[in-house]
């Protein structure tokens, strides 16, 4: 058993597996089982093929190479620029946010123990701290997360052991909604549910002696795990409530409540579980942008730190809301990265006649059209 195989893959799960899974069943619980499930399997076929292909050029062009270096080789120095600047535009936003919602929940918990830490200090110590471990290396995440995602999953468990007995099988079979073009809508919240693949030239770079098939295995779990963990959910959750009482929560707290209304540990372990999803996000987003300062910057890591974190940390205490409002895009960022660079980037390196092909994404040139296809849906799923 390669613990660093199976870390890599709980990386991926832990960065994919954000707090957005609770309210999974308010955005598909209208339409049914049957058609959200089919949606949610659609998304996660296409995200997980994307992301072999991504892996497919992170091995062929010199594995331990971060984004900056893939694009170049591949793309051309054109296409490096526009990578960049995608990649820098999402992560550097995703940190903010993630700065901004650790800091609020630090700040909280240090106020319980009696430690009364403005939220600005609460900010700064958050992105120190965290910062520190994610320069330490791959290794001290990789260690790291593997607890964090443990408990989060023992949360789950536990959650649906009290979720599970009231289950009724007409609720299961329920429809309020039958619009098919609504339904496409929802698949940009869905599909950011599965956003991992920044992680993927870090954990390449990391698990180095490993074969083509055991990373592409690494991958394929990693992206699996988050599946089951948000198909169990929308079942236990739309197994317990009609889709009508779901749909009119305004948001996942008014869902929490209804559940702790009966058994009322939920409410700590749902929170909890809202906290340590933000974590391992933010520990699987910081490392790829690390890794990618470490490639623009030639190991420099006094700048690679300043980059990776203190600009962050400077936007969200300065400049949140003008930053943030960046997120309204991240979708739309998202999908050219997870889904069009990698596939512009596998279209060319397959056209060269000596470049190494240590590994192909199965599917041939069919899947690369499917892939095309998918993300041409995506975007038209955030524009109607």
């Amino acid at each position: 058993m390669n613990l660093k195989l199976i870390g890599s893959s709980l990386i991926i799960s832990g960065t994919a597996l954000g707090a957005g899974m609770l309210a999974i069943p308010m955005v598909l619980a209208q339409f049914g089982l049957l058609w959200g499930t089919a949606l949610m399997l659609f998304i996660f076929i296409g995200t997980t093929y994307a992301a072999l292909l991504l892996l497919e050029a992170s091995i062929n062009v010199g594995g331990g190479l971060g984004m900056n270096t893939i694009a170049r080789k591949s793309l051309g120095k054109g296409g490096q620029l526009v990578t960049n600047g995608l990649l820098y535009a999402l992560l550097i936003c995703l940190l903010m946010a993630y700065i901004l919602g650790a800091g609020d929940l630090l700040n909280k918990l240090l106020r319980n123990v009696g430690l009364n830490l403005s939220l600005v200090q609460s900010q700064v110590a958050f992105t120190l701290v965290a910062g520190v471990i994610v320069a330490s290396g791959t290794a001290v995440i990789d260690k790291l997360n593997r607890v964090l995602f443990a408990v989060m999953l023992l949360m789950l468990l536990l959650t649906l052991v009290f979720l599970v007995p009231g289950i009724s099988l007409d609720n299961l079979t329920q429809v309020s909604n039958s619009s098919g073009s609504e339904l496409i809508k929802t698949s940009a919240i869905i599909f950011t549910s599965f956003g991992f693949m920044v992680v993927i030239p870090s954990l390449v770079s990391y698990n180095h002696e490993a074969t083509p098939k055991q990373l592409r295995n690494m991958v394929i779990i990693g992206s699996t795990i988050p599946l089951v963990c948000y198909l169990v959910w929308l079942y236990a959750v739309v197994g317990n409530l009609t889709p009508e009482q779901i749909t009119h929560f305004s948001n996942v707290s008014e869902l929490i409540s209804v559940f702790s209304a009966d058994h009322a540990f939920i409410n700590l372990v749902l929170s909890s579980f809202t906290g340590l999803a933000l974590l391992t996000s933010f520990l699987g987003v910081a490392m790829a942008l690390f890794t990618q300062n470490e490639d623009m910057f030639k190991q420099n890591k006094v700048v690679t730190y300043v980059i990776s974190f203190i600009l962050p940390l400077l936007g969200a205490v300065f400049a949140a809301d003008q930053f943030l409002s960046v997120l309204s895009y991240a979708g739309i960022i998202l999908v050219f990265l997870a889904v069009f660079v990698p596939l512009g980037m596998v279209a060319k390196l397959r056209q060269v006649e000596n470049q190494d092909r240590s590994y192909v994404a199965e599917g041939g040139a069919v899947m690369l059209i499917f892939s095309f296809i998918f993300g041409t849906f995506l975007l038209v799923s955030q524009i109607i």
